[in-house]
């Protein structure tokens, strides 16, 4: 079953999920499940339940087992929900992270809490961030809270998550002691931030608008010495009256200096602007990836 999923995934996808639930799995065993860190998510009630169980029987039920077994019943309805070939890399990814934490040992790292939930939420961050990238992500409440809103169409995503990671933080109330709540909390905000800015960057870039009488040389140099496409379009000055070519062109970060030199250089009366551009896809950027 590996076998037929890998080969289903770009390979350069395969590696970046393999090396993301690698330093998820990495935190929660080094950093989480040895400090009591209830992180919410699936994983977050994996050590709730083997802290709970832990008066049961000696070291409570394991968090790669629990973890396995809450997604069984998610992937099982998404499955029937959105086919197969939708799921191909959640399932890849819930798969590996279940065996990372199954493979790596259990051993707290650092003694001083605070350290830890700024450690083991960063690498946890890089490791979802590196995940999301692929189109994919690790099952859990991000699987369930996209089934919720399946029924729940008033509600977002991201809000139905931020609930649902809620109350199973909220359960750790019953295991923890209140000190390591806060502590958990902070991972979880870490952990959202820094996935977050993984992606941002992954895709973040600059638009430009060039107002120029110089417009056709702009653009024929922008296209030679940046290699970015440009596209004209016609537009009046309202003060003016005078009807202009105003450019438009999407570069990366780097760029833009060079870019801003052009257009000095060749008009140095020209009218620029340049915005953020928060997610870019299509040519010579970020491909337009589905899980098909």
């Amino acid at each position: 079953m590996m076998r037929s999923l890998v080969e289903r995934i770009n390979f350069k996808d395969v590696l970046i999920i393999m090396a993301g639930t690698f330093m998820m799995a990495l935190a929660i065993n080094l950093v989480f499940d040895p400090m009591g860190l209830d992180t919410g998510g699936v994983t977050g009630l994996a050590i709730v339940v083997k802290y709970a169980t832990g008066n049961i029987f000696e070291g409570g039920v394991p968090v790669w087992l629990s973890n396995l077994a809450f997604n069984i019943p998610l992937f099982t309805v998404a499955i029937k929900n959105k086919g197969f070939r939708y799921m191909i890399k959640t399932a890849f990814s819930t798969l590996m992270l279940t065996t990372w934490i199954y493979l790596l040992p259990v051993v707290p790292v650092i003694d001083d809490r605070l350290l830890a939930t700024i450690f083991g939420g960063a690498l946890s961050g890089v490791g979802m961030g590196l995940v999301f990238s692929t189109m994919a992500t690790t099952g859990g409440s991000d699987l369930f809270s996209a089934l919720l809103h399946d029924k729940w169409r008033h509600l977002s995503i991201p809000k139905i998550l931020s609930i649902t990671d809620g109350v199973i933080v909220a359960l750790g109330f019953f295991i923890f002691d209140v000190e390591n709540i806060i502590y958990s909390i902070m991972v979880v905000y870490i952990v959202a931030k820094i996935s977050d800015s993984i992606l941002d960057g992954l895709k973040f870039a600059k638009m430009a608008y060039i107002i120029s009488d110089k417009a056709d040389e702009i653009a024929e140099e922008v296209l030679v010495a940046i290699d970015r496409g440009v596209t004209g379009i016609k537009v009046k000055g309202m003060y003016s009256g005078e009807d202009k070519k105003m450019l438009f062109c999407v570069v990366g970060k780097k760029q833009v200096v060079e870019l801003t030199d052009i257009v000095t250089r060749l008009d140095k009366k020209a009218f620029m602007v340049v915005a953020d551009a928060r997610e870019v896809l299509g040519e010579g950027f970020a491909e337009v990836k589905n899980n098909n």
